[in-house]
């Protein structure tokens, strides 16, 4: 008979392993967090805008300009393609810059970012152990992709990190059934919702329902639905969703709807127009069902994900095969690997059913994506379960890996010696010490695992592989490069050029540098030549920002005053595509 000291001293051991553990846990993640820091903020502002960056920016700038915070606006004219939630987020961001510029454009994706490693660092934890968490939380952390856009101003990682803090919630209580806790669930996805539109809603709703109903496994689910009375059917298929059938959820869905659509009904009352909720609906169920742009072929996910993910998206297919195979097998733990599967399958099956395709849409699988490589990884030893396809998989895989790091060496060799005419005079590697050490470190940790093939070693070498290739291509290469992207620095030319007023100044099919050109009211914005050459006539434009391809078209005396610079490599379509000032009417 155990002594009720024994048992004591027993729960203090308990106490003691599981206190070291959390320990080791915290002292984990918070590396992996500050790795991920440097990678998302070091030198966030050095690039400018770039591409569609360009929205997030002016939007937040003519909202400050106008002080209308609930009419999203470029150049005046009504952009409510997008909820006002991440518009808002880079106006709360301006105060940390020191105004608005591109780091507060970017910051409020870096800190999602950081916020969805470590979410998916707790999340994972709770599937599986500490071990796998940590090594997901690397894994998205250094997906090219993911990188990408928590670096870039956009909505995409902020939807992705409250997709993922609703999973995390409904994770920590799904055995409960009903409780606060369902309200706190359609909060969370009400505000995702806010940054890009209903994927906050939908995708959670789609991941949990699935899973509840499979969690089990799909055969008794089957048994369970397709045996008894309906009554019994739909009560069976109830209590697999009692997270969803309480009477918290009338509250939620209430309390959700409330904050989803009251910025909507304030823009509404104050501006007489119900464009957002019209853009809403456009934009998100006419878009996925009868789509008017971005028609991507339907297969177009089934390689874009490896682009995105990469360079891990290399070892996904063993992954897949592994993790499938070890639910043939009854391994554990069953659940875990049930959601991450239900998690990934769900996830991509929507989007590919969605008429409306674009590569990067697909970005909010990542996390799915890394759970199942980091499970593969970590998983403890060779055991007869892991499948001869998985291993070799998982060998192709990192071979694939390893030889495209070794083989970078060959970004020394100049362009004029192996490229031929124009892309010759392509400038020497940004930061080549940078480079060859990042590259001698890369290859050491590609002899390290090969010295020992291992899981294990796959997971250190990728791992270190992965952070080094993205802090360059981030932190070194792509700053280095914008000595030789000439938007920026026209619109500060142009601005210097006509006396720092943009009364007289026009823009014919182009919004150019509108961003940099900072005026203090929309500048008048022509896309027919006869209106054009009406304000021409009336003396209103002076001073004209088009594209070189259309100058052909003005058929008015001008005069090139500036252009946006030009290199040797780039094509005559990059170089019509140029914007230049005209002066109107006039000789120079």
């Amino acid at each position: 008979m155990i002594s009720a000291s024994a048992s004591r001293d027993s729960a203090a051991l308990q106490r003691a392993v599981g206190n070291d553990n959390d320990s080791r846990f915290r002292l984990r993640a918070g590396c992996v967090l500050i790795l991920a820091a440097i990678l998302f903020f070091a030198r966030l502002g050095a690039r400018a805008l770039w591409s569609s960056e360009f929205r997030w920016a002016e939007i937040a700038r003519e909202m400050l300009v106008t002080h209308n915070y609930f009419w999203p606006t470029i150049n005046g004219h009504v952009y409510y393609d997008k909820p006002l939630g991440s518009y808002w987020l880079v106006i709360f961001s301006t105060p940390l810059t020191g105004g608005l510029n591109e780091a507060a454009t970017r910051i409020p994706c870096a800190i999602a970012g950081l916020l969805a490693v470590a979410i998916l660092m707790l999340l994972v934890r709770r599937l599986y152990d500490a071990r796998t968490a940590i090594l997901a939380g690397v894994i998205l952390a250094t997906s090219f992709s993911f990188v990408f856009f928590s670096r870039n101003a956009s909505a995409d990682v902020e939807t992705l990190t409250g997709e993922l803090a609703a999973l995390l919630l409904f994770n920590h209580n799904e055995e409960r059934g009903g409780g606060l806790w369902v309200v706190g669930l359609w909060l969370i996805m009400a505000a995702t919702s806010l940054t890009k539109g209903l994927l906050g809603f939908a995708l959670p709703l789609l991941v949990i329902g699935v899973y509840s109903c499979l969690r089990d496994g799909v055969v008794p689910f089957y048994e369970a639905i397709s045996r008894g009375s309906l009554v019994e059917r739909i009560r069976r298929l109830v209590e697999r969703n009692r997270w969803f059938f309480n009477w918290y959820t009338v509250v939620a869905v209430a309390l959700g709807g409330v904050v989803y659509y009251l910025p909507f009904q304030i823009s509404s009352r104050l501006m007489g127009s119900e464009k957002g909720l019209q853009m809403v609906y456009r934009e998100n169920v006419v878009r996925f069902f009868h789509p008017f742009d971005h028609r991507g072929p339907i297969y177009l996910y089934v390689y874009v994900v490896f682009g995105l993910m990469a360079p891990w998206s290399a070892l996904l297919p063993a992954a897949l095969v592994e993790t499938h195979g070890l639910r043939r097998a009854g391994a554990e733990p069953a659940r875990a690997d049930r959601f991450a599967l239900v998690y990934f399958w769900a996830t991509f099956i929507f989007f590919t059913v969605s008429g409306s395709r674009r590569s990067y849409y697909i970005l909010p699988i990542l996390p799915a994506a890394a759970i199942l490589v980091a499970r593969t990884l970590a998983y403890p030893g060779e055991s007869e379960l892991r499948s001869m396809i998985a291993r070799c998989l998982l060998t192709i895989g990192y071979a694939i890996v390893a030889f495209a790091a070794v083989a970078g060496i060959v970004l020394l060799i100049p362009a004029w010696a192996i490229l031929p005419r124009p892309y010759d005079a392509f400038p020497p590697l940004p930061a080549e010490p940078a480079f060859i050490a990042f590259w001698l470190v890369s290859v050491a940790a590609v002899v390290y695992a090969i010295r020992k093939f291992s899981p294990a070693r796959v997971a250190i070498s990728m791992g270190a592989v992965a952070y080094l290739a993205m802090v360059y291509a981030f932190i070194f290469a792509m700053p280095a490069a914008e000595a030789y992207r000439g938007e920026k620095p026209f619109g500060y030319a142009v601005l210097n050029k006509i006396g720092g007023s943009t009364d007289r100044l026009v823009l014919f099919k182009t919004e150019g540098p509108l961003f940099y050109l900072n005026p203090p009211k929309p500048i008048p914005e022509f896309d027919r030549k006869q209106d054009l050459q009406d304000a021409i006539a009336k003396g209103s434009a002076r001073w004209m920002i088009v594209r070189r391809r259309d100058m052909p078209k003005l058929d008015t005396p001008t005069a090139v005053e500036l252009s946006e610079a030009s290199y040797p490599w780039e094509t005559d379509y990059n170089y019509r595509n140029k914007v230049v000032l005209v002066r109107v009417g006039s000789a120079p």
